[in-house]
């Protein structure tokens, strides 16, 4: 079986999108060499990593309130993943041990759980999907950073795909996800994780354990009472369908405008951003500044600039756009069309 048939089969199995990374490359290329996450650690057998990706329904990012969003998360972590195995299955049957790895499990020894075993994120830009935007999410120039992502790890050799160098994201002239972020934790081509999971995993490791620490600390009476709080309650529902675990702020995929799932559903309804202060402002401008100027940013540093874009921003929304409308007017034209015909 060779790469297109392989693509061919995972889309037939509904994946949105397909690549291909070379284990090769990956393992020379970790995310963090102090904490490598390469295919070679898990199997050192395994000549490439088939990524699949699925896109989150627009939809979601309309609604009011995250919920919405959360649910969603679930489903197509589970299609996700039932898609990946299939396809793994497939591969094991005609005589290539292959197996799915686990997305978005984390592991405490590297960095103390900072890390998984795999960067979905980077496989998916070494397979050619995308890059990574301000924010660090993995921007696809189809659905931005509205995607998931998993790896199938095969012992069979297939053509690699190119990975992109033209950057995905606008960059420090749109930064809508910094301006959006609840808690400030967009860096210059970064993220503060700690800010971050203050909203994105409300109900996360660190609440849970900051939590019983004090949980453990109370009085009888104290500990009865905690027991009927909203953070238990959120517990629960995280280990019930892992809704509050992570995933819980949507803010920064909402607003991004990259992909035509934007500008045909959320272009307007995501047009102003509540969150967006005049310091934020300010720290994009810095984060301009700072590019223009050519100051050392770690975030594009000659490691990390592989999974940014070597070539820089060379307007690829620009392009989508225009596409897009010009879609939109040939479709009104067909309709004045049948119209007329009727």
């Amino acid at each position: 079986m060779n790469s297109q048939q392989v693509k061919k089969l995972a889309k037939r199995l509904g994946a949105d999108l397909v690549g291909i990374a070379s284990a090769k490359i990956l393992n020379a290329f970790p995310p963090d060499p102090r904490w490598p996450q390469t295919p070679e650690k898990i199997l050192k057998t395994c000549k490439s990593v088939i990524v699949v990706v699925q896109h989150i329904p627009v939809a979601a990012f309309r609604a009011k309130q995250n919920i919405p969003v959360q649910y969603l998360d679930m489903l197509i972590l589970r299609r996700m993943d039932r898609i990946a195995y299939k396809l793994a299955d497939k591969l094991e049957r005609i005589g290539h041990p292959s197996f799915v790895t686990a997305a978005q499990e984390t592991d405490w020894n590297m960095k103390s759980a900072s890390y998984g075993y795999l960067s979905t994120r980077h496989l998916g830009i070494e397979a050619g999907l995308g890059t990574f935007g301000l924010e660090v999410n993995i921007l696809t120039p189809e659905f931005g950073p509205r995607v998931y992502l998993t790896g199938i790890l095969t012992e069979l050799e297939l053509e690699a795909d190119v990975p992109k160098t033209e950057q995905v994201c606008i960059g420090e002239s749109c930064s809508r996800c910094l301006h959006s972020c609840p808690t400030d934790a967009v860096e210059h081509f970064g993220i503060n994780k700690r800010n971050c999971a203050v909203e994105a995993q409300e109900f996360g490791y660190m609440t849970a354990t900051n939590y019983f620490r004090e949980f453990c600390d109370g009085n009888k009476e104290k500990k009865k009472s905690d027991l009927k709080s909203r953070e238990v309650f959120g517990f629960w529902q995280g280990l019930l369908r892992v809704v509050g675990s992570f995933g819980d702020c949507p803010r920064c995929l909402a607003v991004c405008p990259v992909g035509n799932d934007y500008h045909a559903f959320l272009a307007g309804p995501q047009k102003t951003i509540p969150e967006k202060t005049p310091e934020k402002v300010a720290k994009a401008k810095r984060f301009k500044d700072a590019r223009q100027n050519g100051e050392p940013i770690t975030g594009l540093n000659d490691w990390n600039i592989r999974w940014v874009g070597t070539d820089g921003y060379k307007g690829i929304v620009a392009r989508q756009m225009q596409e897009f409308k010009k879609a939109q007017k040939d479709k009104e034209l067909e309709s004045a069309e049948e119209e007329d015909l009727n």
